[in-house]
Parts: C-alpha cells; structure tokens; sequence
C-alpha cells in the first residue's frame, strides 16, 4: 500500500477532481492559502501564470466531498526556519482556521513547505491543533514519473508520494494510478490509517 499527497492548490483541474470522486481515490490536500486563493507571486509551474480555476475555496470544498482529506501547508509557503516561533504560528495557525471555516473541519496533518522544518515548527503546529507532521518518500514529477529517493528506484510498503497541483495534473495522475496499480500495490486512505496506528 502507497499513499498520494498533493501540495499547494495553484492548478485546480476539474479533470483531478473527477477522478478522485469517481474512481474513490484516496489523497490528502495539503494546501497553501496563497495557491488556492491565487495571491502573492506566480507559481513558476503555471503556464504562463495562469491559474486553472485558482481563487476558489469551492474547488478544494469539492475535493473533499469527492473523499480527501484537506490539511495544512502554510499560508504563503515560507521557509519556516527561517522565521521566529509566533510567525510560524501565525502561518500554521492561520491556515488551520482558513481551511476549518471554508471546509468545516480543521486539518490535523501539517507539511512544512520545502520539508524544512525545527523544534519551533515543531512547538508551533502543536499549538495550532496539529496532530502530525507529514513529510514524503518520493516526488511524482509531469508525465506521472516517480522521482525516488532510494537506490533501488523502486515503490516500496508506505511510501507517501507527493505531488502538486500543475499543468496536466489529471493526465499525469491517471498515468501514475495506473503504474501504482501495475506494481502490485493498492492507494491507502492516509487518514484512516493513522488514526487506527495512533488508537
């Protein structure tokens, strides 16, 4: 069993949404209040600095009636190291009460932009009702390509693979279902699985 995961929110593709809801595919949004609102600078994987429908919380509402978990990837997508204790908590904190008041449930997972974070990060997400924070295992990159970060190149039990809203989103997570199911494995539902290994 492998796990999908999606950062940001730029590129809403109704295409992805589609195939979550119809093929009952497990993911967990981690979302920024910039990509999804479309503020602050041009995400460089935009074509041209377009947005596909950005600027809508509905799209993300949607994601989540079609089963996916919304949780939290900041406001503006800082380098969290970077910053003190109480702006890193203004940015978790922030998005936590953005996504409860426009999905009406409160993220429990937290993913630091860039995978940096510290103790204050840390310290900070507890504080903002954070359950856990969330790295990755390997990228999947356009075309559906898994980029590994083992040796072996190869899908390994867990792994947590993370993608992004871009350009030709829906295309390339057709090809990537289909290679995860090729490769004997199934697509977990992130959530459920831990709750049930912290009960």
């Amino acid at each position: 069993m492998v796990f999908l995961t999606i950062d940001d929110g730029w590129e809403q593709d109704p295409g992805f949404l589609a195939q979550v809801r119809d093929r009952r595919i497990s993911i967990a949004a981690f979302v920024t209040r910039d990509a999804v609102e479309a503020r602050g600078a041009t995400d460089p994987t935009a074509q041209g600095g377009r947005f596909l429908g950005a600027g809508k919380w509905g799209y993300i509402r949607d994601l989540r009636g079609a089963g996916a978990t919304i949780e939290n990837h900041t406001l503006t997508h800082p380098n969290l190291p970077t910053l003190g204790y109480e702006r890193q908590k203004a940015e978790i904190c922030g998005t936590s009460k953005l996504i409860r008041r426009h999905t009406g449930s409160a993220p429990t997972l937290f993913r630091p932009p860039f995978g940096n974070h510290n103790t204050l990060t840390r310290k900070a997400a507890k504080a903002c009702g954070i359950d856990a924070l969330l790295l990755w295992t390997a990228t999947v990159q356009p075309g559906g390509k898994i980029a590994y970060q083992v040796p072996d190149k190869k899908l390994r039990p867990g792994d947590v693979l993370l993608l992004h809203f871009r350009p030709g989103l829906s295309r390339d997570f057709r090809i990537l279902v289909n290679k995860i199911k090729r490769r004997g494995f199934e697509i977990g539902n992130l959530d459920a699985y831990l709750k049930a290994a912290t009960r």
